[in-house]
């Protein structure tokens, strides 16, 4: 099967290596985002799917506009039999959907409908959901609106940060995908149409999602810290003398049944942490970053820093 890889996001590093790997496959290219201005020097980064092509030695695209004339007559040249997407980050125009013989195929970190959209992963464990899964989709014109091909559904784990379902999401969906191709190349790949009423679509996050509201029940919380980790990362802000305020990342926590007070006010520092009352118990904070600092156990970073007990967090 002659294959055009494009993506953008760690998510598809797996699948990509899959299919240079397969025997089965030819990858004839790779197209990903352009490269973007990072740093406080604005230096200029290759996207993950850009760095994994060059080790792989395959031809990398990275038009500024996927649906312009010139990329689309550049991709047409390449003649694909199928086109594989994960996370590339922009809406793929249907001059681009009917180039390939067997049509294109998206790997998608939900069990759609549910969670369509820019931040699916985030979005289930946020929500407190038990399931969280991959769905190889046929594409189409919308957005996450395709026929699903097929799915595999995996157990969102209790300490479970967007991370560590990413990676797991990621080695999955590229064994899903090397099920799917065999089955699109015979004519035997489903085409389940998705149940519109279920949907729900997640947005792209922004920095200030990260902030932790103090007046919600500490699982909320801590499912909300959990979903922030490692990015956009959960944090609150510390009031300083004068009205500055200092921000303090939070990655880890242990939930406390037993803890009473205004929600955010600092209850106890210990050795084993910063108790953090919620609305409903409170978090007892045990891995944290403060701004310009690295990271480290909350007891550390409070006998540094001398965090008193009845501050209240914002």
């Amino acid at each position: 099967m002659r294959i055009l890889f494009i993506g953008t996001g760690e998510i598809g590093l797996p699948a990509l290596r899959a299919l240079a790997q397969s025997p089965a496959h030819s990858v004839l290219g790779v197209v990903t985002q352009p490269d973007k201005p990072v740093g406080r020097q604005l230096k200029l980064a290759a996207s993950p799917v850009k760095e994994e092509a060059f080790r792989l030695h395959l031809q990398v695209y990275q038009p500024e506009k996927i649906g312009a004339a010139s990329s689309v007559a550049q991709l047409r040249y390449l003649r694909p039999d199928l086109i594989v997407v994960a996370a590339y980050g922009q809406i793929l125009p249907k001059t681009i959907l009917d180039l390939p013989k067997y049509g294109c195929l998206n790997l998608h970190t939900s069990l759609l409908p549910k969670y369509r959209g820019a931040s699916p992963i985030h979005s289930a464990i946020a929500a407190g959901e038990k399931q969280s899964g991959i769905t190889i989709m046929w594409m189409d014109e919308g957005l996450d609106t395709g026929d699903i091909l097929l799915q595999e559904a995996v157990t969102i784990r209790r300490h479970e940060t967007a991370e560590t379902l990413h990676d797991r999401l990621a080695k999955i969906g590229a064994e899903l995908l090397l099920k799917s191709i065999p089955l699109v190349e015979t004519g035997q790949a489903p085409r389940l149409k998705q149940d519109t009423t279920k949907a729900t679509l997640t947005k792209k996050l922004k920095k200030e999602d990260g902030h932790i509201d103090w007046d919600r029940p500490q699982r909320e919380i801590d499912a909300h810290i959990r979903a922030m980790t490692p990015w956009p990362s959960a944090y609150a802000w510390i009031p300083q003398v004068g009205g500055d305020h200092k921000m303090l990342k939070i990655f880890t926590t242990i939930i406390s049944r037993a803890a009473r007070g205004k929600p955010g006010t600092v209850l106890r520092v210990d050795k084993h942490g910063v108790l953090v009352a919620a609305k409903v118990g409170g978090l007892l904070l045990r891995e944290v970053q403060l701004e310009g600092k690295k990271r480290m156990h909350a007891a550390e970073f409070a006998r540094g820093f001398n965090l008193p007990v009845g501050l209240v967090l914002e």
